[in-house]
């Protein structure tokens, strides 16, 4: 049975990480990094929590609270609290189990000291260099643009999707790493985990302990993924342009380029926590930003309902963010903008690549399977069994993540929501 705390209880604390909020300077972000847990505090309740850990009883922190502070606060009730989020270590010496598993970090010999230079002013200005020498060589050669055709480097349908699945799994791992590595040095851990958003199987990094540094240092670690991925589209470009490797390995450098382009596309999707979902995040300073969004978004979509079928669609009821302050108030609103633009660069990344390549290989796959030897049944065959493979580690990663909640949604009941991890990927 969990202690409880009572007016006469001494309590002791785990190690935590305390700092002054970047949001409002009159709060304090305290959060146990190994774990990726963090809360919020007001200056009494920072104070309370220091004054507590110095072996205090709550009925005397109390009193001195409301003599310092002129503040009545139910420390009980809030030490309770904090045994929730697994902040307390012991009350009254009876040790307080932690809910967190103990998760090493990945690659910890990763450390600031010996990643940092990578996010240097030297680092900065050859991924500059780069960026600049792709923009010439591309007006230079047009002809050098990823296309959708470059997505098909073969024959054989089958053993281009297996190549390019490879070829863009090796991507993805240096996307995720990039952003293992920008954390780690800034000296937070980090995890990388397989996740699903959506119906798209995704790889993400747990990042959550960026928390514990700077706001303007957390960028450096959600843009990092898209930064690897840009230098990997530019270095094949360029590599093809002036090194001239030879026709198959310009043609599969040429596939790498398009698939990477279509997944850098994929993180205007900022509806399902993409990369440029952390950076909206932490731009517009909005905690609870996905959920305020999606309200004010189902908000808007019924009253525009509302007005063109007032016979189909209710009323709207209140906007959803009419208690919010004007700055939250705005941040929820650009969000939904955000929102529109994303998907419409997303979709036209669609339109220009993803559509064209699925058009052309089930045409080809059709045709292969309507006459074309062996060899193209073996080929045809391969594609399913690349494709039923993802399929597979989709649906074992999904029942992973949420086999907590399958047994309210088979009982027919809507299960409450929960948060999500701060990955980007």
């Amino acid at each position: 049975m969990t202690a409880t705390a009572t007016t006469d209880s001494v309590v002791r604390f785990r190690p935590m990480h305390t700092q002054i909020s970047d949001d409002d300077p009159d709060l304090f972000v305290v959060g146990r990094p190994e774990v990726g847990e963090f809360i919020e505090v007001p200056g009494v309740g920072m104070a309370a929590i220091r004054r507590l850990d110095a072996g205090h009883r709550i009925r005397d922190v109390e009193e001195w609270l409301a003599e310092k502070h002129d503040a009545e606060v139910d420390l009980s009730e809030f030490v309770d609290d904090l045994i929730d989020v697994g902040f307390v270590a012991s009350i009254d010496g009876e040790n307080i189990p932690d809910p967190y598993p103990k998760l090493r970090p990945h690659l910890p010999w990763l450390t600031a000291s010996n990643t940092g230079w990578l996010f240097g002013k030297i680092a900065k200005a050859a991924y500059a260099v780069l960026i600049l020498a792709t923009v010439v060589t591309l007006f230079q050669r047009p002809d050098l643009v990823p296309g959708y055709r470059d997505f098909w480097w073969g024959d054989y349908i089958g053993l281009c999707v297996l190549v390019n699945t490879v070829l863009f799994s090796l991507a993805v791992t240096l996307h995720e790493l990039s952003h293992l590595v920008a954390a780690r040095s800034l000296g937070a851990p980090a995890r990388i985990s397989f996740a699903t958003r959506l119906h798209h199987l995704v790889v993400q990094t747990d990042v959550t302990a960026v928390w514990a540094v700077p706001r303007r240092q957390r960028y450096r670690v959600y843009l990092s993924g898209l930064l690897c991925d840009l230098a990997l589209v530019c270095g094949a470009i360029l590599v093809n342009a002036y090194a001239r490797p030879g026709a198959l390995v310009e043609r599969l450098l040429a596939a790498l380029a398009v698939t990477v382009v279509m997944s850098m596309a994929l993180q205007a999707h900022v509806y399902m926590r993409t990369d440029l979902y952390f950076v909206l995040l932490d731009l517009l300073r909005c905690r609870n930003l996905f959920h305020d969004g999606l309200a004010y978004a189902r908000h808007l979509a019924r009253r525009s309902g509302h007005r063109l079928l007032p016979r189909v669609v209710g009323a709207p009821g209140i906007d959803p963010t009419a208690d919010f302050s004007a700055r939250e108030r705005r941040a929820v609103r650009l969000y939904a903008v955000a929102v529109v633009v994303g998907s419409t660069v997303a979709l036209a990344g669609f339109i220009a690549y993803g559509l064209p390549i699925v058009v052309h290989g089930v045409l080809a796959a059709a045709r292969a399977m309507g006459g074309g030897g062996l060899l193209a049944t073996v080929d045809a065959g391969l594609l399913i069994l690349v494709e039923g493979a993802l399929q597979v580690l989709f649906l074992v990663t999904f029942h992973r993540r949420h086999r907590h909640r399958l047994p309210r949604l088979l009982g027919g009941r809507r299960p409450a929501p929960t948060g999500a991890v701060s990955g980007a990927g």
